[in-house]
């Protein structure tokens, strides 16, 4: 045989490789997805499962501190009252709309900053699994989305 022969089978032999490896590169692109969602999932859970949420409110909860102004329970709600009052008593009811909507905002902004993260205590080996468990998910997830 030519050497032009040798060529021409062992392209024919690439070529039926990569007709069989086609299918099974999808297929594990597929299996590495759901292996990399099912850990980064598992990863996540643990680190949600070990933060807890406390309220920063001090003094039995008679003041929300927004930077380092006290503002009273009472007087939060004095926008969204004035807006409730202005709905009903204006003709332009816009102006009414914007400041009920802006109290609203300024409820939850004041509730979300007053919100404390704690981690709970855990062993060095449970840290690592978890964060771990959702580094290599992550990875996982990223080269089969994005990767050759």
């Amino acid at each position: 045989m030519k050497k032009s022969d040798y060529d021409k089978e062992l392209e024919k032999v690439y070529a039926e490789l990569r007709e069989k490896n086609g299918g099974s590169k999808n297929s594990n692109d597929l299996r590495n997805f759901f292996i990399g969602l099912i850990m980064f999932g598992a990863g996540l859970f643990m680190i949600f499962q070990n933060a807890q949420v406390q309220s920063d409110i001090r003094y039995g909860g008679y003041f929300y501190h927004i930077g380092s102004w006290n503002v009273p329970n009472g007087l939060i709600m004095l926008p969204l009252i004035i807006g409730i009052f202005m709905l009903f008593m204006m003709e332009k009811r816009i102006f009414g709309w914007i400041v009920t909507a802006l109290g609203i905002i300024f409820i939850l902004l004041t509730i979300l900053m007053n919100v404390r993260l704690v981690w709970r205590t855990t062993s060095a080996y449970v840290f690592v699994l978890m964060f771990g468990l959702t580094a290599a998910g992550g990875g996982l997830l990223v080269k089969s989305l994005f990767g050759k």
